[in-house]
């Protein structure tokens, strides 16, 4: 049994949560805004404390320092009907343990309960016995309600603590540079964001761009140049398609971040080394380094922490919301209106494999805004690469409306690995109406 506050002005919910916990054997107490929250706090010393983020005195975000300052250690998960990844960043970044989408799923709150009491009497982090300071607002996020998306942008605002190395990976197209923009912008906003890609350059071009180098230090060398690596000062080299480093630069990056130092090329003078490093690779470096292609030492080195981003083809339900958002930042660019979508329009863009991802993505849209007749994009507008079995998908549908239907859901339940909650925030339904939907339609998780 553990103690939980619940803040949120949402009434009924807070009634249903208390009713749902208290049979759990837990002692509850509900406030209705942060006022009555932390007097709360003082009098109940709870274990847990679910915190939503639109309270009517104040943002959820802004009382999240008071509330560790008076209460040192407590477990603070923020519940949010908000749509806006950005603040899971924050959330996670100044000391919340999780950080939940309404409508809520109550197994999981359950499951949340049950750590938390496990955690019970334990300093869980030594973080949350100093100030914490308030939350900066991070306008990069990316797009969509995927739990894979919410995880990672949770996981940048931990990684936000420290400088620790990061190395991201995931296909050619899917947001490995955006993900260490947002880390950078979560951490260190006012410190330089440098970013290099490592196929770009030959190795001596390469090596110069990132140490600097002395006047004299070869032919042409007339002046003395910054590295990217000193000009980052404290803050992030975004180190992009690190697989095509060759071995001889590799092993000098491996000592950069062996002993944070490093020396211009052709010079004497040890270079303090204070940025963070973000890699990024579509390659599988494991496979390398049993190649002998890439140092062992240095994948070791880089992969501190990793983060996968996931193809696009493994979260459609995002492509909704990300073709919205595409088409107003294409019309933006344009100085333009955007253009809507019709239904077989979205069809098309589901049905989609997307080898090249969002990249991918944003190009279709772009083209098909350039060329679309009218104030709608069809799926005649779309020129996407297709295989057979694509271009099968993406025809209208034959049978009926509750056919169709009826295939849509089972295909969206599937691809949430039939998380009621997640795949009705997918459909825009309610959890309700979609258990309803699943009993008319018979639909049962073997035929997924």
């Amino acid at each position: 049994m553990i103690k939980i506050l619940i803040i949120d002005d949402d009434q009924a919910l807070a009634r249903s949560l208390e009713i749902q916990l208290k049979a759990e054997g837990h002692q509850v107490v509900v406030a209705h805004n942060v006022s009555d929250g932390m007097t709360a706090l003082g009098e109940l010393l709870p274990d847990l404390v679910l915190l939503d983020l639109n309270l009517p005195d104040e943002h959820g975000l802004k009382a999240l320092p008071g509330i560790f300052t008076n209460l040192p250690g407590v477990t603070v998960v923020i519940m949010t009907g908000n749509t806006e990844n950005s603040e899971a960043v924050d959330a996670m970044r100044d000391g919340a343990f999780d950080y939940l989408r309404k409508p809520l799923d109550l197994d999981e709150l359950l499951q949340m309960t049950v750590k938390v009491e496990s955690l019970k009497g334990k300093n869980v982090s030594a973080d949350n016995d100093q100030e914490v300071p308030l939350p900066k607002v991070v306008p990069l996020q990316m797009i969509g309600s995927d739990r894979k998306i919410i995880d990672i942008h949770k996981q940048i605002g931990l990684l936000a603590r420290s400088r620790v190395t990061v190395l991201v990976t995931g296909e050619s197209g899917t947001g490995k540079e955006l993900v260490a923009n947002i880390l950078h912008e979560a951490s260190a906003p006012d410190q330089p964001f440098v970013a290099i890609n490592c196929s770009a350059f030959v190795s001596t071009l390469l090596e110069s761009e990132l140490f600097g180098y002395e006047k004299g230090a070869f032919t042409g060398a007339d002046q003395v140049k910054k590295g990217k690596l000193e000009f980052a000062g404290k803050g992030t080299v975004f180190l992009d398609e690190i697989g095509d480093m060759s071995l001889d630069l590799q092993s000098k990056l491996l000592r950069v971040l062996q002993e944070d130092e490093f020396v211009r090329v052709g010079g004497l003078k040890t270079m303090i080394f204070e940025a963070r490093i973000v890699a990024a690779t579509h390659r599988n470096l494991q496979e390398m380094v049993g190649k002998g292609t890439f140092r062992q030492d240095l994948f070791y080195r880089l992969n501190v922490v990793s983060i996968e981003v996931p193809p696009l083809r493994e979260r459609r339900g995002d492509i909704d919301h990300l073709a919205e958002y595409l088409l107003a930042k294409i019309a933006y660019k344009m100085g333009r209106q955007p253009l809507r979508l019709s239904t077989a329009g979205r069809l098309k863009l589901r049905a989609g494999n997307w080898p090249g991802n969002v990249r991918e993505l944003e190009n279709t849209l772009t083209r098909a805004m350039v060329l679309a007749h009218g104030k709608e994009i069809d799926a005649e507008d779309l020129n996407m690469r297709q295989n057979d079995n694509q271009e099968q998908a993406a025809r209208p549908a034959t049978g009926t409306l509750a056919a169709t239907e009826r295939k849509y859901i089972r295909q969206a339940l599937a691809e949430h690995n039939w998380n009621i909650t997640h795949t009705a925030l997918t459909l825009d339904v309610s959890p309700t109406t979609l258990r309803k939907k699943i009993t008319d339609y018979n639909l049962k998780r073997a035929e997924s």
